[in-house]
């Protein structure tokens, strides 16, 4: 549930483009979020980079949405 935690600095947008360029239809990336994937753009830093690393990750991908159910508020209730 970390992705996008922290907004990214341009060299983590950069480092982050590159990386998702060089697995693009070649391995699988999982990312886990506590973030909506319509939130990720802006996260992003809403800009070309942004543009361009939601292109890579919008395609080919297998979305598993697992509901709105938090497990940290449902662990700390049941303590």
């Amino acid at each position: 549930d970390e992705w996008l935690l922290d907004h990214p600095d341009e060299g983590m947008r950069s480092m982050l483009l590159e990386l998702l360029e060089r697995r693009y239809d070649a391995a699988s990336t999982v990312f886990c979020t506590q973030y909506a994937k319509k939130d990720w753009h802006q996260r992003l830093g809403s800009g070309v980079h942004a543009d361009a690393i939601m292109d890579r990750i919008v395609h080919n991908t297998i979305w598993v949405d697992t509901g709105n159910h938090n497990m940290r508020e449902h662990a700390a209730v049941n303590q």
